[in-house]
C-alpha cells in the first residue's frame, strides 16, 4: 500500500527523474519536520492506522479535506477503505480527493502493482465472536508490580489502544536496571526477540500475522529469551527496561494482536489476565484492572492504588 500510495502521489516508484520537491516529500505531505522518505512514510503509516482503528469504533464519521470541505464517509465501506479516504483527505482538495478515491486514482496504481486487492482479502479478519485465550499476569507468582499505564497505543501513535504498562518492584525511578522477570502470559513460540521487543506467537505457526500474538516491549537484552524458543506459561522472557522505543522509565509494555490487528484493551474484548479485566475512561493511559470487586488504577508511579500482585 505504501508503494502504491507513493506511486500515485508523486510517481516516485517508476519515474527515473523527479521534481526536486518530490525527492524531499515523496508522499506530497509538505510539512516542516516531515522531510525525507522515512518521515513521509512514517506519517503515512501512522495516519492510515489511526483512521483504520477510529473507523472501527465509529469515531470517524467524516473527513475534512485539505481545502476545508467535509465529506461524509459511507457506513458500508471497510476500515481499510476508510483509512485510505482519510489519508487522501489530508493531501487533496475536493477535486483531487474525488479523483484519488475513484477507480482511476489510487486503485489503478495499486492494481498495476499488485492486482485486485479484494481477490486477496481475508474477510472477518477479527471474528465477531472472537474470545481471548487464557492469559496470566506477565510477571512471576508472588511478586507485586505497579500498573502504570491503562489502555494506550499498541505501537506508535496510530495504533489501537491495545497496550497496558507494568513497572517492576523497587524504589528506583526513571530508567534503571531491574532483576525482576517478565514471564510468558501463555504458551507460545518466540518468533522475534530484538530491539527491546519479544513477540510471542500463541498458535505456534511461526507467523506473527496469524492468530493471537503478544508483544512484550522494553525487554532488556540481558538474559532475554532467544527467537525460536517455545515457552510455557510462566516461563521467563527477560527483564523490563527502557530499551526499544520511547520510554521515560523501566517498565513492560504488553499488547495483543489477532491476525495482525491490534486488539483494543478498552472495548468489547478487554484484557483478561487471570480474571483481571482491563477498562479505560476515554483518556489514553488512564484505566483500571478489576477482579472480584477489587480495582487497581493505572498511575505513572508507585502508589497503593496501582499495586497488583500475582
Amino acid at each position: 500500500m505504501l508503494l502504491a500510495l507513493m506511486e500515485y502521489q508523486t510517481r516516485w516508484v517508476t519515474r527515473t527523474q523527479l521534481d526536486p520537491s518530490y525527492t524531499t516529500y515523496p508522499m506530497g505531505r509538505y510539512e516542516t519536520n516531515r522531510e525525507g522518505l522515512y518521515r513521509q512514510l512514517a506519517w503515512t503509516a501512522d495516519t492510515l492506522n489511526k483512521a483504520y482503528y477510529r473507523y472501527q469504533i465509529n469515531a470517524l464519521p467524516y473527513v475534512i479535506l485539505a481545502d476545508g470541505n467535509l465529506v461524509q464517509l459511507s457506513t458500508l465501506i471497510n476500515p481499510g477503505t476508510a483509512a485510505v479516504q482519510y489519508l487522501m483527505a489530508q493531501l487533496h482538495d475536493q477535486s483531487g480527493f474525488q479523483l484519488a478515491v475513484s477507480e482511476t486514482g489510487l486503485f489503478s496504481s495499486y492494481t498495476n502493482f499488485f492486482g485486485i486487492p479484494f481477490d486477496m482479502a481475508i474477510e472477518n479478519l477479527v471474528p465477531a465472536d472472537l474470545t481471548q485465550p487464557a492469559l496470566v499476569l506477565p510477571f512471576e507468582e508472588g511478586s507485586t508490580w505497579s500498573f502504570t499505564g491503562g489502555p494506550h497505543g499498541g505501537w506508535g501513535s496510530g495504533s489501537a489502544w491495545a497496550a497496558l504498562d507494568f513497572a517492576p518492584p523497587g524504589e528506583a525511578f526513571g530508567c534503571f536496571q531491574s532483576d525482576a522477570w517478565v514471564v510468558a502470559a501463555a504458551d507460545g513460540l518466540v518468533v522475534r526477540a530484538k530491539d527491546g521487543a519479544v513477540l510471542l506467537d500463541l498458535d505456534g505457526d511461526g507467523l506473527e500475522q496469524t492468530g493471537w500474538t503478544l508483544l512484550y516491549a522494553h525487554i532488556e537484552s540481558r538474559d532475554r529469551v532467544k527467537a525460536g524458543t517455545y515457552l510455557k506459561t510462566g516461563d521467563r522472557i527477560g527483564h523490563p527496561s527502557c530499551e526499544g522505543g520511547v520510554s521515560n522509565g523501566t517498565h513492560l509494555h504488553l499488547a495483543r494482536r489477532y491476525n495482525g490487528e491490534w486488539i483494543s484493551a478498552d472495548t468489547h474484548l478487554p484484557f483478561n489476565l487471570e480474571g483481571w479485566i482491563s477498562s479505560g475512561d476515554g483518556a489514553e493511559y488512564d484505566g483500571t484492572l478489576s477482579r472480584d470487586g477489587l480495582s487497581v488504577t493505572a498511575w505513572d508511579g508507585r502508589i497503593a492504588e496501582n499495586q497488583i500482585q500475582r
